[in-house]
């Protein structure tokens, strides 16, 4: 089982950056692969990034390529999604995820990860 906290959501403007963290505990976070999500109201949750055990590969939704990035320490078990250029389509709550296994689809949904955080709001506005 994995424990994840995240942190680092927020109100910016449309333009600015934000910088997520995910604080995972509990099994051995190098082998778990892990990513973001996040939904906004009325929509279902939605894949945002992903990252390899080894933090070698990572994918992007076409959505927030070039605008996010995602990174991990696995020294520390944290996760983080840095997120810059942020539009107001960007607004949703933004999930922490872990998979027990590695990586099998660029583009996941949702069912594909077994471990989820709380969740954080971040939202772009004016």
């Amino acid at each position: 089982q994995v424990q994840l906290v995240e942190s680092g959501g927020g109100l910016v403007q449309p333009g600015g950056s934000l910088r997520l963290s995910c604080a995972a505990s509990g099994r051995t976070f190098n082998t778990t692969t892990m990513g973001w999500f996040r939904q906004a109201p009325g929509k279902e949750r939605e894949f945002v990034a992903i990252i390899s055990m080894s933090g070698r590969s990572t994918y992007y939704a076409d959505s927030v390529k070039g605008r996010f990035t995602i990174s991990r320490d696995n020294a520390k078990n944290t996760v983080d999604l840095q997120m810059n250029s942020l539009k107001p389509e960007d607004t949703a709550v933004y999930y922490c995820t872990g998979r027990k296994l590695a990586i099998n689809s660029r583009t996941p949904t949702s069912d594909e990860y077994d471990y989820w955080g709380q969740g954080t709001q971040v939202t772009v506005s004016s």
